[in-house]
């Protein structure tokens, strides 16, 4: 495809100005970084938001595929500090994606505790751009622990997604979480369609330390600016798939959640939920709906809009909109004695127990990690991405090209999530059109509404998680593994 960049609304300088100071205690969080990326598009007209090309396979091979013999025994975890005893092997360590760069990606790797021969091989992304996958998927949302208030021990996630899959956590692009480059250089030039190929030479290298993995049924998973990622790297991997002639990487589907995939319905979809959720007044919406226009073509917005919207902003900045309903972390101290825990009860603080735990040394010595000895923290989202040169206004292009190559593709929606909310969603999938196969209906877990789907013609299902927010596996975590698990069945979310 050819680049064609787009001037961006200014409107979401001002709009996300307050969205994206709530208080927060290291670094960044998840939505704030993606507020953060709205702003700097309406600011700077250089970010390309046009849809980039794949990569090549062949000058992949010929230069970035290495070496892998002997380094998956090295990856073997024996135990990490703190931690309950598991039925499972888990892995840890580097792919170099760069060899003359000196750029390298770290990843944690669960396998299934039961039937893992017979396991799919699904990959889980986090958002930002620049957020941990470790950080947030693999220690707060989907993976086999999470972190005891103390910041010292683990305990088990009854409902992990490593029961349904051998699940694969990527922290990426170079400068997230442990992730690295010996190029100074590469910090500030990150962007989609570079972390795009790098996941892809990250995936074919892994492949090859794990090799009884090469032939798997694979899936991609993801949440937040994920929406992005997923879909280039799958398109990465089709275009290679279709150049070679052959299956170089088995995909077999997609799935995503509260997923950025089109700037105009994802920010105007965010007003509306605010509205239809009682979080602003009818005076402000109205306005909003006279005065804006969201459309990434639009390079002013009338003075109107800019007071309608910075109105609605400050009415939600006392909030976690990422869970309308959800706690705020009251005090990020660690506690002498862990606190009574139930992975049922999501604890806002977690980010904080994360960060404590994953900058102990002993910890990174059991991951194998920051084996470089990084000059800052370890951190949930990075400070060390500087910038970020192209961010597509729109994905849907991709997922329609998936449904005519028979991929199986998944969108699913957390209700109580405000940033990328189920209005968003629902906006951006009206955009291609599609004809309805099985209307929209509630779907069930437990005897209990789980949430409620939709499938288009084409393959394409969206599903909502009933009170689940921006990270739906941390506040719902039974109903996100019923959910991945029929995704991954290729059935139906159950009726009743």
């Amino acid at each position: 495809m050819e680049r064609n960049p787009k001037a961006q609304s200014s409107l979401l300088l001002f709009s996300l100005c307050i969205l994206s100071s709530l208080v927060h205690v290291h670094g960044k969080k998840q939505g704030e970084v993606l507020d953060s990326l709205y702003k700097a598009k309406s600011k700077k007209s250089w970010i390309d938001t046009s849809l980039s090309q794949a990569s090549d396979h062949q000058e992949i091979l010929n230069s970035r595929i290495y070496r892998q013999e002997g380094l998956k025994e090295k990856d073997r975890i024996q135990g990490l500090p703190g931690q309950p005893p598991v039925e499972f092997d888990h892995y840890g360590g580097y792919v170099t994606v760069d060899e003359s760069a000196g750029r390298a990606f770290y990843y944690y790797f669960a396998e299934a505790g039961r039937n893992k021969d017979l396991m799919p091989l699904l990959l889980w992304l986090n958002g930002g751009p620049g957020c941990s996958s470790l950080a947030y998927g693999a220690m707060q949302e989907l993976g086999p622990f999470r972190v005891n208030s103390d910041g010292k021990t683990l305990y088990r996630n009854k409902f992990a997604w490593n029961i349904a899959a051998n699940v694969l956590f990527l922290e990426s692009p170079a400068g997230v979480g442990f992730s690295y480059s010996n190029t100074t250089s590469d910090y500030s030039t990150n962007g989609d369609s570079k972390t795009a190929v790098d996941n892809y030479v990250f995936l074919l290298n892994w492949l090859e330390r794990f090799p009884e993995y090469k032939n798997r049924d694979f899936y991609i998973s993801g949440e937040s600016y994920a929406g992005h990622y997923v879909p280039q790297l799958a398109h990465n991997i089709l275009y290679n798939n279709r150049k070679a002639n052959k299956t170089l990487i088995n995909l077999k589907g997609i799935i995503i959640g509260n997923a950025v995939i089109n700037d105009e319905t994802d920010q105007s979809g965010m007003y509306e939920y605010f509205a239809t959720h009682a979080l602003i007044s009818d005076e402000t919406w109205h306005a909003i709906q006279k005065y804006c226009n969201f459309s990434p073509n639009v390079t002013d917005q009338v003075r109107q809009c800019f007071s309608a919207t910075l109105d609605a902003d400050n009415d939600v900045s006392a909030i976690d909109i990422y869970n309308i309903y959800a706690p705020l972390c009251s005090s990020s101290n660690l506690t002498a004695h862990p606190k009574p825990t139930n992975i049922m009860n999501f604890d806002p603080c977690g980010d904080s127990y994360v960060h404590a735990y994953m900058n102990r040394e002993d910890v990174q010595e059991a991951l194998h990690a920051n084996v470089t000895k990084l000059d800052h923290d370890w951190e949930p989202c990075s400070d060390v991405v500087q910038s970020w040169g192209d961010s597509p206004s729109t994905i849907i292009p991709l997922l329609q090209e998936f449904m005519s190559n028979g991929l199986r593709v998944w969108v699913f929606s957390g209700d109580t999530d405000g940033r990328v909310p189920v209005t968003s969603t629902q906006r951006s999938l009206s955009k291609m059109n599609l004809p309805t196969k099985s209307p929209w209906r509630p779907w069930f877990i437990g005897g209990e509404v789980g949430g409620y789907v939709q499938v288009y013609k084409g393959d394409l299902t969206f599903a909502t998680v009933r009170g689940a927010g921006h990270q739906v596996p941390s506040y719902q975590p039974k109903r996100a593994l019923s959910l991945i698990s029929h995704f991954l069945a290729g059935s139906l979310l159950p009726s009743k």
